[in-house]
């Protein structure tokens, strides 16, 4: 992705804050996932693959015109996070000492999850179209 404006991140950074804090209460992250946020936020708004510019381009404009990209670049990476936070709770859950989650193979499950993640957000953008409702739900969640 070229290079991106200071407004354009600050607006993807908001808004995925705002979608994540309506599910998980950010200011009481711990430290650590705190930092775990802000790296996968920046990976994701990186986007050195060129998988979420592509997926924007390749989107109807009647999808397109119904939030700014950077919006639904937030609305993404909060979904990515939501899901890797599930993911991560049920690993932690399953192996008895962190030992036995670093022993696990978990290779490819972070660019699996933002693979699955993108596609559920394109779906929901396309879904919007016709569907006031998910419209709706949108916006709610992406307000402060």
């Amino acid at each position: 992705m070229s290079e991106l404006s200071a407004a354009y991140r600050e607006t993807a950074e908001q808004i995925s804050h705002n979608v994540a804090n309506k599910v998980l209460p950010m200011a009481k992250l711990p430290e650590g996932l705190l930092a775990a946020y802000q790296g996968l936020c920046a990976e994701l708004l990186e986007d050195r693959e060129a998988k979420f510019s592509q997926a924007w381009d390749a989107l109807p404009a009647s999808a397109r015109n119904l939030m700014s990209q950077a919006e639904f670049h937030g609305f993404y990476i909060a979904n990515a996070w939501l899901q890797l936070s599930r993911v991560a709770q049920e690993i932690s859950e399953q192996a008895d000492t962190d030992e036995a989650i670093n022993e696990k193979e978990y290779n490819g499950i972070f660019a699996r999850l933002a693979d699955e993640s993108l596609k559920e957000s394109l779906r929901k953008l396309k879904k919007a179209r016709t569907d006031r409702s998910m419209l709706n739900s949108f916006k709610q969640v992406m307000a402060p």
